[in-house]
């Protein structure tokens, strides 16, 4: 048995492990928020090419029959199989990157419309001159080479234009990083596999780098699930703790820091008038509208959901000045989000403000505290206007 097939396969084979193990972590985990899950199709997707690769480096070795029949069948399953890759990793970037509209179905149908013509016009020239695809000495021939590699960067292609133009236009630079991230992963998948396909063709760069990427971002979503709040996608309160126990987070040479409470003036009557279903979409509203605002601002803005309708950001404006312009906007937005949802009630907000002195010690608690105090007494002037 060649030694070729024998390394080639048996990498693959570990590799479909390695993602078998996972997603059987992932099906019997009870978080199926819908990134998770159409991530999860990506990582079956990749199981099943490196099994197919695995049977395909066994037809190209020799070990099983080969033929144009079984040549073909091989080299096609792996490009449905790498197109599919790419095209259930541009849903799972849709998922991450909350587009509207992504699970209509007549998108879904434009999605996937590639994949199918692609897969029917192979067939068609297979049957009408397989010579074109499959050479006498049964390797796939430069213009099969040419379709494998042609078709699955269209996907790849709206992915990387979507999260450039993404990341062009974002002013957080950690949300910035995060597109250039996302739209950059399949592209160093594919360098692996060019590398493969023209320069090493019987070592499995693409499975190695594929396993690599893969577990960078399923490492990345399980430290997201630790530290994630899974109604509203905020930081939750444990990751705000890892956040102040590094001084560095806190305070920078130059600039002053802020604590800003925010939470929903007469939460318990949305419950109690319309559900707990409305009060959670509130919740979501308010969240959603105070992202928007943060990504407006380039200034270092941490937001973590506290623990019920209270939410917190630490903010370290260039000038003290922005945060009036931070705290307006996180007021109209708000408005725009209510009128948007056309929802029954209107959402306000208390909101409190307090500068954290670094020479104070348990300085975070303490103006944490006095910028509750604050909160309060901000909804107690509210209160009294209203009436």
């Amino acid at each position: 048995m060649p030694v070729y097939f024998i390394y080639y396969a048996s990498i693959n084979i570990v590799g479909a492990v390695f993602f078998g193990i996972m997603l059987h972590h992932d099906f019997t985990s009870i978080d199926k928020q819908e990134k998770q899950i159409k991530y999860d199709h990506a990582l079956l997707a990749f199981l099943l090419y490196f099994i197919s690769d695995a049977i395909w480096s066994g037809v190209d070795s020799g070990v099983f029959p080969v033929s144009t029949a079984s040549v073909m069948i091989t080299t096609f399953a792996n490009f449905v199989l790498m197109t599919v890759i790419t095209y259930r990793w541009l849903l799972y970037v849709m998922a991450e990157e909350q587009i509207p509209g992504r699970n209509r179905l007549i998108l879904k149908h434009a999605l996937i419309f590639p994949l199918f013509v692609s897969g029917i016009v192979l067939l068609i020239i297979y049957i009408m001159s397989p010579g074109l695809l499959i050479s006498p000495e049964y390797k796939s021939t430069r213009l099969y080479d040419a379709f494998i590699a042609t078709i699955p960067n269209i996907y790849i292609f709206a992915v990387l234009v979507y999260t450039i133009r993404k990341a062009v236009s974002e002013k957080n630079p950690l949300e910035k990083k995060k597109h250039l991230y996302i739209g950059g992963f399949p592209i160093m998948t594919l360098a692996g596999g060019f590398l493969q396909m023209t320069l090493m063709p019987e070592l499995p760069i693409f499975c190695f780098s594929s396993i690599l990427l893969m577990l960078i971002f399923y490492i990345k979503s399980m430290d997201s699930r630790i530290s994630t709040d899974p109604l509203t996608n905020l930081n939750n309160r444990g990751q705000l703790l890892r956040y102040i126990s590094q001084e560095g987070n806190l305070f920078t040479e130059g600039r002053n820091s802020f604590i800003v409470m925010i939470d929903i003036n007469d939460f318990k009557k949305i419950n109690d008038t319309y559900g707990h279903s409305e009060g959670d979409s509130a919740l979501v509203i308010l969240s959603s509208a105070i992202t928007s605002v943060i990504r407006k601002h380039s200034m270092p803005i941490f937001l973590a959901r506290y623990g019920g309708d209270e939410f917190i950001l630490i903010v370290r404006p260039a000038n003290d000045s922005d945060m009036d312009a931070l705290i307006a906007d996180l007021r109209e937005s708000i408005i725009r989000k209510c009128e948007a949802e056309n929802k029954p009630y209107r959402i306000s907000i208390g909101i409190g403000i307090d500068r954290l002195v670094k020479s104070e010690d348990d300085a975070f608690a303490k103006s944490l505290k006095r910028a509750d105090d604050k909160m309060y007494e901000n909804k107690q002037n509210m209160k009294k206007v209203s009436i």
